[in-house]
């Protein structure tokens, strides 16, 4: 299978080559700046930025452009300095991208699993990966956090007819969109890890985003099967059209976890997968990994993977950078745990749960961000976890960033020695003035507060240690 000019013309019917000629071998890009010698840079006009004004640092770097045909001469100039680099010419960069993928796709009859889920994606798709290539299967898993429709189509152009098995993160924002990512990926089996307080902004109530999630079965054939959290009512209750496997605590389900017991450095309990007994010992103390534990379980085993390496791959570390992700601290003894990718009510609770477990000679501090696209339950859900801090009887210091996070400082235990900042760059400060040998340091916050820059001034990149979580 390889991408040549007759297969790229068959897919994408108004595209033209305009000079170069395209290598087989190559993949795509929407980023000029990380763009490498075997990519091909896709200009996207976005709502502040048009991808056409970074041609030219694309071609330096790249194998070739998209460019949108109503810009291609004005753009002449550009392409003529060099005359070895591919222009494919095109109505609409964006939409070829996507003809492109579809067509792709459309050669593969392999196992595609989609993920999704308001908690626990990535790592869920992670432990797919890893059981299936422990069973010996060639595995494709989608690059890092590239789950929306750009993203999933950037993934399925790396698909090969080496592979024997895909697994595809899929994250969505705002009503319609998972149906948009599934007709493009097709996925044969699915697995909704989770309904939770996310992206409320644009998906509106916990109904809500359950029936945008449950679209990812939207175009599912007869024999495909969907892989559901059977704890919650908004996904067990609900009749499909398809065979459904239902995993989590509950003895209705068919892939359980039960007798779990919890301390600082694992989790144990008795997988049970189709009524079969199985113990299992988790490394790390964070619970929700047990959820993700469950679901990859249940979509492996359907897909005829031997139960004992399932077992045997869970028990494994995995590392997941960003999520609950345990880095010492390059100036002091002691730990940072970086869980600042995102955050929601239920991950936010989750991850201090996980951080009253751990057993700490020194002080343990929170670096606390907003939670944000919880639209007008925003202040709710931040006065919730104000009070879920009670119970969280361990920590000793507790920095809030943001806006939202004074509704947190309002309903926080009374004691509790609390600084409120605005920024990340404020709570370095803050941070630096309370840090001790020895301290457990967790800091948890939605991306867009961006406390990923704070972990940078702490954390010693090039010594991690195990993932937490």
């Amino acid at each position: 299978m390889h991408l040549d000019v007759a297969f790229l013309q068959n897919a994408v019917q108004d595209a033209q080559v305009a000079q170069g000629q395209l290598e087989s071998e190559v993949t795509f890009s929407l980023d000029s700046r990380t763009i490498t010698e075997s990519q091909i840079f896709v200009p996207v006009k976005g709502e502040k930025v048009d991808g056409h004004d970074y041609i030219e640092r694309a071609l330096e770097k790249g194998h070739g452009t998209f460019v949108a045909r109503d810009l291609f001469s004005s753009l002449s100039s550009i392409f003529k300095k060099f005359p070895l680099k591919v222009v494919i010419v095109v109505d609409s960069p964006q939409e070829a991208l996507f003809k492109l993928a579809a067509a792709w796709r459309a050669q593969f009859r392999f196992p595609i699993i989609a993920v999704t889920g308001s908690v626990g994606k990535t790592s869920t798709k992670l432990l797919v990966a890893a059981i299936l290539k422990a069973a010996g299967k060639n595995c494709f898993s989608s690059c890092g956090n590239q789950n929306t429709l750009f993203g999933v189509a950037l993934n399925i152009v790396q698909l090969t007819s080496y592979h024997e098995s895909a697994v595809f993160e899929i994250g969505i924002s705002k009503q319609g969109e998972m149906a948009k990512i599934v007709e493009l990926l097709q996925p044969t089996t699915a697995i909704i890890t989770c309904i939770g307080h996310s992206h409320m902004e644009g998906l509106g109530s916990l109904a809500g985003i359950a029936s945008e999630k449950r679209d990812i079965f939207k175009f599912f054939k007869e024999d495909s099967i969907g892989i559901v959290n059977g704890d919650q009512p908004l996904l067990n209750t609900v009749g499909y059209t398809h065979p459904v496997i239902r995993f989590g605590q509950k003895t209705t389900n068919q892939v359980q976890a039960r007798k779990i017991k919890v301390n600082d450095e694992s989790i144990s309990c008795v997988l049970k997968i189709y009524g079969k007994r199985y113990d299992v010992t988790v490394p790390g103390n964070h619970q929700g990994q047990l959820n993700n534990i469950l679901a990859a379980a249940a979509v492996t085993h359907y897909l005829g993977v031997d139960p004992l390496v399932i077992i045997e791959t869970v028990q494994k570390p995995l590392i997941k950078e960003r999520r609950f992700e345990s880095c010492k601290l390059k100036d002091h003894k002691g730990i940072l745990i970086d869980d600042a990718y995102n955050a929601s009510p239920e991950s936010m609770k989750a991850a201090l749960l996980a951080l009253q477990s751990l057993k700490s000679s020194g002080k343990k501090i929170a670096v606390l961000g907003d939670m944000l696209e919880l639209g007008g339950t925003s202040a709710f859900w931040h006065r919730q976890i104000g009070r879920f801090l009670r119970k969280i009887t361990t920590l000793e210091h507790l920095i809030l960033v943001g806006n939202e996070v004074h509704w947190t400082h309002k309903t926080a235990p009374v004691g509790l020695d609390i600084k409120i900042v605005p920024s990340w760059k404020e709570a370095v400060d803050t941070l630096r003035e309370t840090l001790k040998d020895e301290s457990v340091v967790l800091v948890k916050g939605s991306n867009g507060v961006k406390l990923s820059f704070l972990v940078k001034e702490f954390v010693d990149t090039e010594q991690s240690v195990k993932n937490a979580e």
